[in-house]
């Protein structure tokens, strides 16, 4: 189960932090940040691998947006600076299978390949 938190409205400048709760997620496996803007596709925005390797960011937010993980707690972050008002989406924490489950190390932005998605926390940026 993946449960989002920390959306909320914020101005332009601004930062918020949102957190995604990861249970019953024990091994090694990549997660992402999605976003879905009113009237446009879901897009990938930050992912990793649990296990270590490179972060993944999407132009947009590159340089503003951070993702991070908290092995300990097993949660997922997104540290988010310097807002945009086209920043404004629903943001979805999602998660892959484990390699030895059928998974992929790499942390694409293929939403096809994320199997288990959270209910979504709304940011506005005005």
């Amino acid at each position: 189960q993946l449960v989002e938190s920390g959306g909320g409205s914020v101005q332009a400048g601004g930062s918020l932090r949102l957190s995604c709760a990861a249970s019953g997620f024990s091994s090694n496996r990549r997660m992402a940040w999605f976003r879905q803007a009113p009237g446009k596709e879901r897009e990938g925005v930050a992912a990793l691998y649990t296990g270590g390797g490179v972060n993944n960011y999407a132009d947009s937010v590159k340089d503003r947006y951070t993702i991070s993980q908290d092995n300990a707690k097993n949660t997922l972050f997104l540290q988010m600076d310097r807002l945009k008002p086209e920043d404004t989406a629903i943001y979805y924490c999602a998660a892959d299978r484990p390699p030895a489950y059928g998974g992929d190390s790499w942390p694409s932005f293929n939403e096809d390949e994320y199997p288990f998605w959270g209910q979504g926390t709304q940011v506005t940026v005005s």
